[in-house]
């Protein structure tokens, strides 16, 4: 039985209570550490009992700059007192100037905002299909997009549908069709997949939620030169991998290749409120007219305000350069744990992918030896420990988390 009153209650609630009202409320479609966040500033949280912990997870990087980074909430703030909803019903003054600087931060012209990843990813694939039968001419309903095994973008019922993950297919079906996956990084076998009625291949950069999967050098221009030999669109997924976190605005900056469209999200929003977008050139993100695709909160007074603070910010380029030299400076320090209880690392800029020897300890067992060190981190696919802190994370502060994971390694091979 609860032991307090959520109505009237005269204490803070400590985390037992937390995790008590969650267990009897909350749906479980999550798993989460044993952590109540109370409050969090940087690259720091603190939880309800007052203990400090260095995030090394940044919310999958939606938290790129820090949480209550001082420029974001102040944007927040002034337009929380303006203007919040209007819904696309009217205008207002800040979508325009958002959608402008956005596209001109990506060398594109245009931009379709949503509110979370999934709904940008689908939006993606409403365009694309539109696109192969209005440009291309494939005939009607005979669309397919070709994607990657291994793949993550989203869990609506359309993107699971082309998921390899059996945890998030099992009981969903039946499933939406017009999706042929195949191999990351195997440029033959896309080439293979790639029919008269494809309209678009649907990449992630690096494969986040895999394990920070980096596909084989050149592997992206290969496909960009295969889709436009094809007349295929080629759309990127930087959910996670945009927006400074790679030590570029963009992932594909980094290989020098430039997509029809890109997908964004997460960062976008600063930390503050959920913004995503779609970003692509004229000639295929105008096939969509009035009527055929929106959202209420898409492109909303608040989260254009927000954006716009992001892509500003953005645009000095400093955040970027702190990702690439932060980054440098991670991969050589986890490198030197390759042999000591790891297996593998693997990432680009401030994102690590981590392979623990399943001999030593589960990647769930090392994040809660982690949490318990003052380090909050999260597992993937049984061994596999990721680590993305908040761009703004100081060099010191970065040390120490990593001199925790070194601590936590030792302690687990001495048992």
């Amino acid at each position: 039985m609860l032991h307090f009153r959520v109505e009237g209650m005269s204490r803070r609630l400590s985390t037992p209570d937390v995790l008590e009202l969650e267990q009897r409320s909350l749906t479980r479609n999550y798993n989460p550490l044993p952590v109540v966040a109370a409050k969090a500033k940087g690259a720091w949280v603190w939880d309800v009992e007052g203990k400090k912990y260095l995030d090394c997870l940044a919310a999958y990087s939606a938290v790129n700059f820090g949480h209550s980074n001082p420029t974001l909430i102040r944007a927040a703030k002034r337009q929380l007192g303006r203007v919040t909803l209007t819904s696309r019903a009217f205008h207002h003054d800040k979508l325009g100037l958002f959608a402008k600087e956005l596209a001109d931060l990506l060398s594109m012209d245009m931009v379709l905002p949503m509110n979370s990843g999934a709904e940008a990813v689908e939006s993606a694939i409403k365009v694309a299909r539109a696109w192969g039968y209005r440009v291309k001419g494939v005939q009607a309903n005979k669309a397919t997009i070709v994607v990657a095994k291994d793949n993550f973008h989203g869990r609506t019922i359309s993107i699971v549908s082309f998921s390899s993950d059996e945890s998030s297919r099992k009981d969903f079906g039946p499933f939406t069709p017009g999706f042929t996956q195949v191999d990351y990084g195997d440029i033959e076998a896309l080439e293979k997949a790639i029919t008269d009625n494809t309209v678009a291949v649907l990449l992630e950069p690096i494969q986040g939620e895999a394990g920070i999967i980096t596909p084989p050098k050149g592997y992206l221009k290969a496909v960009r030169a295969l889709t436009k030999k094809k007349n295929v669109l080629m759309i990127a997924d930087e959910i996670q991998s945009g927006l400074g976190r790679t030590g570029a605005t963009v992932q594909c900056q980094n290989e020098k290749v430039v997509p029809d469209m890109f997908i964004l999200g997460k960062a976008l929003g600063g930390g503050i409120v959920p913004v995503s977008a779609v970003v692509g050139k004229a000639d295929v993100m105008g096939v969509l007219k009035p009527g055929q695709h929106g959202s209420t909160f898409g492109g909303n007074p608040l989260a254009a305000a927000v954006g716009l603070a992001v892509v500003r910010m953005l645009a000095k380029g400093d955040m970027q350069k702190r990702s690439e030299r932060l980054g440098k400076h991670l991969h050589k320090r986890l490198k030197k744990l390759v042999g000591k209880g790891v297996l593998a690392v693997r990432g680009v800029g401030l994102w690590a992918g981590i392979d623990i020897d399943p001999k030593l300890a589960t990647g769930r067992e090392v994040c809660e030896a982690l949490m318990a060190k003052g380090v909050l981190a999260k597992d993937t696919h049984g061994s596999t420990i990721r680590l993305a802190p908040p761009i703004v994370v100081s060099k010191k502060d970065l040390d120490w988390g990593i001199d925790q994971l070194e601590n936590v390694l030792r302690e687990l091979s001495a048992k």
